[in-house]
């Protein structure tokens, strides 16, 4: 293991940073209940606003059960593709469905749900008697969300830790509704925001998509 002096204080390099990947093919092998149990407690362990901790995971390990959620986003996609009659954008819409069903042969799912959270300021705008922009402008950073993607980014961390894999997963969200009624999990306030399937990765050797340079996405003010 590398070792970086700073400040006189000794760090491991970030390499549990590096181990990350998208996974979306894995092998046949089970995920015991106690290392979901470590990785979920990991993503419990992300910041959140108000430490309101607006999340809730629920975990899928019947296989029957993620194959179904599988089919529903497919029936879904075909019945939005029906909508339109530009048989380019119906292409273009219906080619991209097996990228949101990867998950089908995970034997794990992990379906996150976001909980309510209030947007601070909100009521003072409203008070004021805002403008539709001035509202947008607070909420478009999406806070609730926000804490809902560092738990998911720590899940996925933990995972990779571990030795297993996932993908971080939003496509699907176009059957969040038809997904959630077929699940059945019910709490008040609460919407499927994300999800990413878990096992073990099928191929050894991972890589990572090119990445920006750092230089063309920092900025440093002194």
């Amino acid at each position: 293991m590398k070792i970086i002096i700073i400040g006189g204080f000794a760090l491991k390099k970030l390499e549990f940073i590096y181990k990350r990947h998208s996974i979306r093919k894995f092998k046949n092998v089970e995920i015991p209940n106690e290392d979901i149990r470590e990785l979920i407690k990991a993503a419990t362990y992300a910041p959140s606003g108000k430490n309101l901790q607006n999340w809730h995971f629920v975990v899928i390990k019947n296989k029957e059960k993620i194959e179904e959620i599988a089919k529903i986003v497919e029936r879904k996609n075909a019945e939005l593709a029906s909508y339109t009659s530009d048989e380019d954008l119906k292409k273009n819409f219906t080619k991209y469905v097996k990228y949101h069903t990867v998950f089908r042969n995970a034997p794990v799912l992990v379906l996150v749900y976001a909980g309510p959270y209030p947007s601070t300021g909100l009521e003072f705008l409203k008070e004021k008697g805002a403008s539709k922009e001035e509202i947008h402008r607070l909420l478009r950073p999406s806070a609730g969300i926000q804490n809902i993607a560092a738990a998911m980014e720590n899940l996925l961390l933990a995972a990779a830790n571990m030795g297993y894999g996932g993908c971080w997963m939003t496509g699907p969200n176009y059957a969040s509704k038809e997904i959630e009624e077929y699940v059945g999990f019910n709490k008040e306030g609460f919407f499927l925001a994300a999800l990413t399937p878990l096992g073990v990765p099928e191929e050894s050797e991972l890589k990572s998509p090119k990445r920006k340079p750092v230089d063309e996405v920092l900025t440093i003010i002194e």
